[in-house]
């Protein structure tokens, strides 16, 4: 199978060039000393339409004829292609629909909506999603847009690629959130036509990860089950050219965990102040969750930006408990007045600052005359939750953890 030579992705570069942002690159000094050298961050998450979609999305539209174009375009998506086809056929003129799960996030729906296109909902995962739009092509002459498993959309999303070897010249490892593989399998046919010794990681979250079985196999393999927060790249199945692309450029394909995701968010929200949805994050949870195992200088791709409040919130919960931000304890204390005042007098001493607080005289770990209260603990991080911990047990508290 033909791969997509670095000609092609040059030529969608010019033909993205004010269509698309050359998005930002972020020097992370706070990964430098697990990495032992330079670490940058590829912005794609602040592109037009909150996501790298838009690159392969407007070149393979721009590459219809005019009567294509006049029956329209159809897609799938959980949101991210949607948007990035909705733009991109509004600025050429197609009539855009989109066909999205059931429980596509509010902000995406909305946001693809707002670009013009006509959307429906259908399904409760991609695939169905994908089957809908598939026979709504065949009922209606409206052209598929495949949202990675295509030629012209794989050079479009390959053009990241090139931005990255003019912003970090030097860089040896390129990290990249992967999906079906569309955007990974672009950026190594741009990398490895220039730079052939640089190293090139796909990025899976673990609940959701097609391309190590499919690997194993070698061929496409379907996933049956997939449970994760990082629904822009919850793909079941990788289409057969993205495969050839994976198997022929990229050196490997790692898997992260929903606890890594969540902290990796948060990391970024914190640390770099960019909003990044988990699919977006999973190159940061690459770097979380494998510490030296990268050679520097790294560039990981920050691939979409497009996350729901709501949800934003639940991972921020998450990924401060998993960097061990929250402590949850629960003490039995003598059911007499000021026990509870002496427990917060002495968290408060401690430093840890209480969220929530449950208070109660009904349990069968109780004996009589006890109560058991239930913190719920800010804390400034693991080392802290220990030393409260154990504060906590040397005034004399029965305390579980």
């Amino acid at each position: 199978m033909e791969l997509v030579s670095v000609e092609r992705i040059l030529r969608a570069r010019d033909l993205l060039a004010g269509v698309v942002r050359r998005t930002p690159m972020e020097h992370a000094r706070e990964f430098e000393k697990p990495h032992g050298g330079p670490v940058h961050l590829k912005c794609e998450n602040l592109q037009r339409t909150g996501s790298f979609k838009i690159r392969g999305a407007y070149t393979r539209i721009h590459a219809l004829s005019e009567a294509e174009r006049a029956r329209g375009v159809v897609a799938a998506s959980a949101g991210n292609h949607a948007q990035g086809v909705a733009l991109a056929a509004a600025l050429l003129g197609a009539k855009a629909t989109l066909f999205m799960p059931e429980r596509a996030p509010l902000p995406k729906l909305a946001a693809t909506r707002g670009y013009g296109a006509e959307v429906h909902l259908h399904g409760a995962v991609l695939e169905e999603a994908l089957a809908a739009a598939t026979d709504f092509a065949e009922r209606t002459g409206a052209v598929f847009i495949h949202p990675f498993d295509h030629a012209d959309v794989i050079a479009g999303q390959g053009t990241v690629g090139l931005e990255i070897l003019e912003q970090v010249p030097d860089v040896a490892t390129v990290l990249v959130a992967t999906g079906g593989g569309g955007l990974v399998g672009g950026i190594a046919s741009a990398v490895k036509a220039r730079r052939p010794g640089v190293r090139l990681v796909g990025v899976q979250a673990e609940s959701a990860a097609a391309y190590p079985l499919s690997l194993a196999a070698g061929e496409p393999v379907r996933v049956e089950s997939m449970q994760t927060m990082a629904d822009g790249i919850a793909v079941g199945k990788p289409g057969p050219l993205t495969f050839a692309h994976v198997t022929s450029l990229v050196d490997d394909v790692v898997t992260v965990t929903e606890e890594s995701l969540s902290r990796a968010v948060l990391s970024c929200l914190e640390r770099r102040k960019l909003v990044v949805e988990p699919a977006g994050a999973a190159a940061v949870a690459a770097l979380l969750e494998h510490p030296g195992e990268f050679e520097p200088p790294i560039v990981a791709v920050l691939s979409g930006g497009n996350v729901d409040p709501l949800l934003l919130l639940q991972i921020i919960q998450h990924g401060m408990t998993a960097a061990g931000r929250y402590l949850y304890v629960r003490l039995s204390v003598p059911d007499r007045p000021g026990s509870l005042a002496g427990v917060l007098t002495r968290v408060s001493e401690l430093g840890a600052n209480v969220v929530d607080i449950e208070h109660s005289r009904i349990s069968g770990r109780l004996a009589i005359g006890e109560v058991e209260i239930a913190l719920k603990l800010e804390t400034r991080g693991p080392e802290h939750c220990r030393d409260v911990t154990a504060e906590l047990q040397r005034a004399g508290y029965s305390i579980v953890v």
